[in-house]
């Protein structure tokens, strides 16, 4: 297993998390909605709205498990904030960042991950939008036009609590 790196922006990113004043708190209806579409549309087991702190990863919507958090060093998600595009991994035993992590070969059993990055519109990326399944997958490019579509409307969401702030 590799262990996600520390964004260069890591200070920065982790206090516009904190300015959300999202961790920790209740799960939100307008969230899971968009969390529910995605799980009925790619007919996937697992979808995560999360949340990367400084140990954790949090989520704030969590459908099809009943984990609320996981460690960072072992998260996908640790791993997706980093990526330039959409993060897919078609089959995690087969890649080398994940074959023997814990959520591969132990319960939830990953083996398909897609995570599209929650960035804000001050540039950082504080979580990511994740689909999860059991068995091997692919992600076409309709799927990753879905998938980028229900990302923006997390971040439009994420964006309005912000807004509602001032």
């Amino acid at each position: 297993m590799i262990a996600p790196p520390l964004p260069i922006n890591e200070s920065n990113r982790l206090e516009a998390l904190r300015q959300l004043l999202l961790m920790d708190t209740p799960k939100e209806e307008r969230f899971e909605r968009i969390a529910e579409f995605a799980r009925f549309e790619f007919d996937i087991s697992t979808v995560l709205i999360s949340m990367v702190d400084d140990e954790r990863v949090w989520f704030k919507s969590a459908i099809g498990t009943n984990l609320c958090q996981v460690n960072r060093d072992i998260s996908f998600c640790a791993h997706a904030i980093l990526q330039p595009n959409i993060m897919v991994v078609e089959d995690a035993l087969k890649d080398e960042r994940f074959f023997d992590n814990p959520l591969v070969i132990g319960e939830p059993f990953v083996r398909f991950y897609a995570g599209a990055q929650l960035t804000l519109s001050s540039g950082q990326t504080i979580g990511a939008l994740c689909l999860m399944h059991n068995q091997p997958r692919e992600m076409d490019e309709t799927g990753l036009m879905i998938m980028s579509t229900l990302r923006d409307m997390v971040v439009l969401e994420l964006t309005s609590m912000v807004e509602r702030e001032i």
